[in-house]
Order: C-alpha cells, then sequence, then structure tokens
C-alpha cells in the first residue's frame, strides 16, 4: 500500500477537485486497533484464567502515575527555558512568552497526538505485561507444568557457533569485569527509555505524523512481541543455562534477573500475589524496541549526532542480551524482524512515504488525516 500527496489541480471546478482529493483516515486508527485488540486479549485471558489484571510498576511506579508525570516533566522542559530566553530575564514578559508558545506548539493536533498516543501506549503495555504474566498458565505442556522450548534454541545457539556458546565467547572477548558493568548500564537503561522516548515523541516530533510513527510501531513491537511467547515460550539462557554466567560480578542486571525468577517462582506458586511474573524469552522485545527507536530517528531526526547516538545504544544494547543471557540469537533475530514490521507498517499506517528502495522519503501528512490516493482504496 502506498500513499499520495493530496494535490489539487487549479483547473478544475469546485466539484471535480472534490472528486479528485483523495479520501482521509485517522493516522492513529491502527494505533487505536492494537490497543483495543492487546486490551481484550488481556481481559479474557484474565477472565478465562479466573486471574486478575494488575498494573505492574515500573520506572517512577505505574503507568498510570509515570506517563502523566513525563508529559508534565517535558511541558515543562518545553515552555519553561524558551519562555525564560524570550523573556530576557524580564519577569513581567513570562506570562505572555509563555502564552504564546504554548499556542505555537501545544495546538489540537499535538494535544490530541499527546492524549490518543500515551492512552493507547498505557493500554498496550500493561496488557503486555499482563499477557506476559498469564503466559506459564495458558502455554502448559499438560501436565502442568509451562511449555518451553529452551533446550532447541540452546543447541541452535550451540549449532550457529560451531559448538560454542555466544555468552562464552563474549565473555572471553569483553572480559567481565568494566565491560559488564557497562552493558549492565546499557541494559537497564532501555526501562526507563521506553516511557520517554514515547513522550519525547509526542511532545517534541517535528512533525504529528512522526509522534504518530513512533507510537504506533512501538504498539505493534509490544504486540507482536507477545505473540511471539506465545509461539514459542522460553525463559531465555540465563535461567535454562545457569552455569554459564556464574563469572559475571554482581551488576544491575544480576539483581534484575534474580528479582525476575523470585517473580516467577511466587506467580507460579500463587497466581494471585503480588507482582507480575516478566519471564519470557523468544523475542527480544529490547532489540525490537532499539531498533524501532533507531530506524524511526534514523528518518525522522535532523541532527546526525542524534541518529548516531540512537545506533551506537541500539548496537550495545544486542550485544547486552547475548552477554548476560537474555536472549538466543534466534530472539535477536526474531526482534529484528518485529521491528522492521513495525516500523513499515507504523509508517504505512500514519502517511510516511516510502520509496522503491525502502527509505521514507517525507510524509504526506503534518496532521494525524492520512489522504488516500482513490486508486489505493
Amino acid at each position: 500500500m502506498t500513499t499520495t500527496a493530496s494535490s489539487t489541480s487549479p483547473t478544475l471546478d469546485q466539484g471535480s477537485r472534490e472528486a479528485a482529493s483523495p479520501t482521509r483516515r485517522r493516522g492513529y486508527a491502527l494505533l487505536v486497533m492494537v490497543a483495543v485488540i492487546m486490551g481484550a486479549l488481556a481481559i479474557i485471558c484474565s477472565q478465562a484464567l479466573g486471574y486478575p489484571l494488575r498494573d505492574p510498576d515500573g520506572f517512577l511506579g505505574p503507568a498510570w502515575i509515570r506517563l502523566p508525570l513525563l508529559v508534565a516533566a517535558a511541558f515543562a522542559a518545553d515552555i519553561l527555558p524558551r519562555t525564560l530566553f524570550r523573556a530576557r530575564g524580564n519577569p513581567g514578559r513570562f506570562k505572555a512568552e509563555a502564552t504564546v508558545l504554548v499556542k505555537e506548539h501545544w495546538t489540537k493536533e499535538r494535544i490530541t497526538l499527546v492524549v490518543v498516543g500515551l492512552v493507547s501506549f498505557y493500554i498496550t503495555y500493561v496488557s503486555y505485561r499482563n499477557l506476559k504474566n498469564f503466559l506459564p498458565f495458558v502455554m502448559s505442556d499438560g501436565s502442568g507444568h509451562a511449555k518451553k522450548y529452551d533446550y532447541q534454541l540452546y543447541k541452535m545457539d550451540q549449532w550457529l557457533f560451531f559448538g560454542h556458546d555466544p555468552a562464552t565467547l563474549l565473555h572471553d572477548l569483553l572480559g567481565t569485569g568494566i565491560s559488564a558493568h557497562f552493558l549492565s548500564f546499557v541494559y537497564v537503561l532501555f526501562l526507563p527509555m521506553v516511557p520517554i522516548s514515547v513522550v519525547v515523541w509526542a511532545v517534541w516530533s517535528r512533525n504529528v505524523s512522526f509522534g504518530y510513527w513512533f507510537i504506533t510501531a512501538q504498539c505493534i513491537c509490544w504486540a507482536l512481541g507477545t505473540a511471539s511467547y506465545y509461539a514459542i515460550p522460553t525463559l531465555g539462557p540465563n535461567f535454562y543455562a545457569v552455569w554459564l554466567y556464574q563469572d559475571l560480578p554482581d551488576t544491575g542486571v544480576a539483581k534484575l534477573q534474580d528479582a525476575l525468577f523470585n517473580g516467577r517462582q511466587s506467580i507460579l506458586w500463587d497466581p494471585f500475589a503480588d507482582g507480575v511474573q516478566s519471564v519470557a524469552g523468544f523475542a527480544s522485545l529490547h532489540v525490537a524496541i532499539t531498533v524501532t527507536l533507531a530506524l524511526v530517528g534514523q528518518y525522522t531526526l535532523r541532527t546526525k549526532a542524534f541518529r548516531v547516538g540512537l545506533w551506537v545504544y541500539c548496537g550495545l544494547t544486542i550485544v547486552s542480551t547475548s552477554y548476560f543471557g537474555w536472549h538466543y540469537i534466534a530472539d535477536d533475530i526474531a526482534g529484528l524482524a518485529i521491528a522492521l514490521i513495525a516500523v513499515y507498517l507504523g509508517g504505512v499506517a500514519t502517511g510516511q512515504k516510502f520509496d522503491r528502495r525502502g527509505r521514507s522519503s517525507h510524509p504526506t501528512t503534518s496532521t494525524s488525516d492520512v489522504p488516500i490516493a482513490a486508486e489505493d482504496l
């Protein structure tokens, strides 16, 4: 499906122009649809199992608290510095300058993006966490044990590396000292990065359609990642082949892995216990989300340093998934595939124009209205 920019010939009369004008759809239609489907699936699973839905805590607390806080912080960071700069230190001009800035940037389209984008992301992400929590109960092997394919993917890793384990090779190559702590920082940075990146693209994207593109793509990643967990449920190398990671020091990742293991055991023992279980390997959503971030950034960010920084962060995250045993190589490949699908579908749905080489040349819209040519219907 391709999209074309709306154009009108000056020689056509009004009736002909209306007939020639492309129809339009909302750029957030796919985003909302993904959120509705994920929310419905979470509710259905909850009702079928008889287990409660939860709003899991995370960076700055529950999502329903941290997202508004991040928006408020972004609003202040957007308005206050520029107000002070424009007012040139004159307190009497603060209110007038702030009012002008709000009118310039916080338009109806921008506010719609922030509200629709964050609500849809919140529903999708919380549904993802709950569906992940239900995974071991839904995917049972018939004897009361959770179905897992760790053995098969572990053997595939060894086959790909001619009998060697990827983690061991990385530990020998990079060492297990400073590099472990550095990669731990990179990996754990993902936790605040997810909600912050959503807010940044919603509030500061220079084109409203770019904000819809990024948030839609990210929500597609969470949805496809959830489907992959149910298609090929795994624990991940660190939880399956524990002996491979005993040479690593105590880092933030180690503490996180211990917490996830204890949380899984607690939920398996008592599904009504507090918290959620968050152990699931295939596919790597760390890879999917960071590649999505880098790809959309490559297409939409003007500053080269930002684009390069996102790709470096993406590469380090991919290395850390194998270094700490979060994922098998197949998980990372699946995460990359999910990112490519999500970025493309999100781009088409939000009015981005792709050329034959797969590059995004420019958006066909700067609002939430996406023009659709008659031949594309």
